[in-house]
């Protein structure tokens, strides 16, 4: 309780985590409102998929949480302040486990107010964009928008460990960035640039955005390369070997 204490303190009294977390909100509700309003449905059959619309912003918000991530450990690793908190907490896994958890909570927060506020601006505005009963959209809060708004909740709390646990092995905010969002957005370049089909859908279903944003899907679940929750279950993969990257990264190597 000590170190959740001490950690819990750095975070919140310093700017930049606030802000971060201010600006995922920020971002990921405005974009899903934008390209909610944006979106048409003139006629049955459309195929667009009313849940993803709604949270269209996440594409831009998990690149803030992993920025956020990145910067929980990584701040101290470039200003040489890791020495100190080493000093203070020697047992180095119950630093890095008080990190995750004062990471996860205020992140899984922003991201429910992110999630609530899309979902909201979907429900109000689709409707009236020919997403209806009609149209053969029946309803834009049943099970399976409930299951996109929390798995997009818990994607997002994933996406900002995946970052905490690559900074911790890379030890530099610079480099760790760059490779936490070249997993994030460089995977589906690559699976888009492939004509081999079953190749290309072996990269989707190991790439972690492509696999973790499944969770948004609310028509053609069937077509998906995996069910929405494996996909989540990819994420959830990524962010462990990543932590564990991490662990024995700091357990092994000299602050």
């Amino acid at each position: 309780m000590a170190v959740l204490r001490a950690e819990w303190t750095k975070q919140r009294t310093v700017a930049g985590p606030a802000w971060l977390l201010a600006g995922t909100v920020v971002a990921t509700s405005a974009i899903g409102v934008a390209v909610a309003g944006a979106a048409r449905c003139p006629a049955a059959g459309c195929g667009q998929d009313p849940g993803k619309i709604s949270l269209a912003g996440v594409y831009l918000g998990q690149a803030v949480v992993a920025i956020l991530g990145v910067l929980v450990i990584g701040n101290e690793y470039s200003t040489g302040m890791i020495r100190v908190t080493l000093t203070a907490i020697p047992h180095r896994l119950t630093m890095l486990a008080a990190k995750a958890s004062v990471l996860s909570a205020p992140v899984l927060t922003a991201a429910a107010l992110a999630t609530a506020g899309s979902m909201l601006a979907g429900r109000l505005m689709l409707p009236g964009r020919g997403f209806t009963p009609a149209h053969g959209y029946p309803t834009l809060t049943g099970g399976a928008d409930l299951r996109a708004a929390a798995g997009t909740m818990l994607y997002l709390t994933l996406v900002a460990l995946l970052g905490l646990g690559i900074a911790t092995a890379v030890r530099d905010s610079a480099v760790s960035i760059g490779v936490v969002l070249a997993l994030l957005y460089l995977f589906p370049v690559v699976a888009g640039l492939i004509s081999d089909r079953p190749l290309q859908r072996h990269l989707e279903q190991i790439a972690p955005m492509n696999a973790g944003l499944d969770i948004q899907a609310t028509i053609g679940v069937r077509g998906l390369p995996l069910s929405p929750w494996q996909g989540l279950g990819v994420v959830a993969l990524w962010t462990t070997g990543a932590l564990l990257l991490g662990a024995l990264a700091l357990r092994l190597r000299d602050a």
